[in-house]
């Protein structure tokens, strides 16, 4: 790896993907095949006058032998790791998260234990998903490859060619080269993504109505009082950031109610360690009412049976088919990078206060009302294509062509 790129990427991701504040604590989140780049994270985070710096490292093999052998009971969160999340949250700690993922690493585990485990934990930690989500404090997520990732995306490499090729790639779509600014890259970036957001926002549709060839035939309502949000955001207190890097997205608040029609998925998704691949949905009056996969049913039933909640959708996304990651011509196998390269819809929980107007000011019985989806999880999957066409509704009943051949026409 190239040790002034990681230096790069480090500062970015610092000051522009969490923004982190001086005397603010930073929590880092990752793979132990990060740790050249988590070094340098570490540095920028002093730089700028953290007060503190907590790693949180993680081994997907550790991983997979805990897997293979806890209990249910074994799985379960612990006192002390319960007060650790409360303190990050209470003492205002910026998250960034690294993600390494292997994809199909998983495969042939047997999950039981772990999703009853998760099914116990997932109400007790829900408080840190709703601080992040809800954007009380600056998250970011990002990415660094390892060899079991690269030699799945470029299966035709060695291992060593891979990894670069991976890493490079990795970069690139994040805006970060060894002859460029990623800070002035980004802020024109943001720039952009505002002013598309502000012109999605101007028409206030009622309904988006997505249609391709492959099958895809979907018409999704937006609550009342929505707000197209990409690129970077503001945090509660003020502070910008940006969520993710890299990320070509806009996207906005479906209503749980108001979801119709079928979609069908363009890019396999991972979900912990197994690949789902060549899936559709069918929704009525917002549920999933049917759904099958060519691979990966088992994975898919776990996410969309999850709670009540992950039956529905809480985000909607548009990105052009001709976006810098889709020419690329990489299918990452990874949510980060390949929700960027494709139109894309979440299954489970809103995000509340950067898709709703005054949205944190809600009850939870009024966000039920608007038809904000609520869950304990939120996963993305791609359904995007280069013949998709959307049109929006508007109140009077108008519509607008705001999509074709997998393009704003706008």
């Amino acid at each position: 790896m190239n040790k002034e790129l990681n230096r790069k990427y480090a500062k970015l991701l610092v000051e522009c993907g969490v923004n982190l504040q001086e005397n603010q604590g930073l929590v880092i989140n990752a793979s132990i095949e990060a740790v050249e780049l988590v070094r340098e994270i570490v540095k920028a985070a002093y730089e700028r006058k953290t007060c503190d710096v907590i790693i949180n490292w993680s081994d997907t093999e550790i991983s997979k032998t805990v897997l293979e052998h806890a209990t249910e009971e074994q799985l379960y969160i612990q006192e002390y790791q319960l007060a650790k999340q409360h303190y990050l949250v209470d003492n205002n700690y910026a998250k960034l998260s690294i993600s390494s993922p292997k994809p199909g690493y998983m495969a042939g585990v047997d999950m039981t234990n772990s999703n009853k485990a998760q099914m116990h934990n997932a109400p007790l930690i829900r408080f840190v998903m709703e601080h992040t989500m809800n954007n009380h404090v600056q998250w970011c997520v990002a990415a660094y490859p390892n060899k079991i990732w690269a030699k799945q995306v470029f299966p035709e490499l060695s291992e060593e060619e891979a990894l670069e090729k991976l890493y490079y790639a990795i970069l690139n779509a994040s805006h970060v080269t060894i002859d460029n600014n990623p800070l002035e890259e980004w802020n024109k970036l943001n720039q952009e993504m505002t002013e598309r957001n502000n012109k999605l926002n101007d028409f206030n549709f009622v309904s988006l109505h997505f249609k391709n060839e492959i099958g895809t035939d979907l018409e999704v309502g937006l609550v009342e009082n929505h707000i197209w949000a990409g690129g970077g955001e503001y945090n509660t207190k003020g502070v910008y950031f940006n969520p993710n890097i890299p990320t070509e997205e806009n996207f906005c608040m479906p209503h749980n109610k108001k979801i119709n029609g079928v979609v069908y998925s363009t890019k396999p998704l991972e979900s912990h360690g197994k690949l789902i691949e060549n899936f559709f949905i069918k929704f009525k009056d917002g549920k999933a009412v049917e759904y099958n996969a060519e691979k990966g049913l088992d994975a898919l039933k776990e996410l969309i049976e999850f709670d009540e909640g992950s039956k529905s959708l809480g985000e909607v996304a548009i990105v052009p088919y001709y976006s810098p990651i889709s020419l690329s011509n990489i299918l990452f196998y990874n949510t980060l990078f390949d929700e960027n390269a494709s139109c894309h819809l979440a299954l489970g929980a809103a995000y509340v206060s950067t898709n709703l107007k005054d949205g944190i000011n809600y009850s939870k019985e009024e966000l039920e009302e608007i038809g904000c989806n609520d869950s304990n999880i939120h996963v993305d999957f791609m359904f995007g294509s280069s013949d998709m066409t959307i049109v929006g509704t508007k109140h009077d009943g108008s519509k607008v062509v705001i999509f074709k051949d997998g393009k704003y026409v706008i």
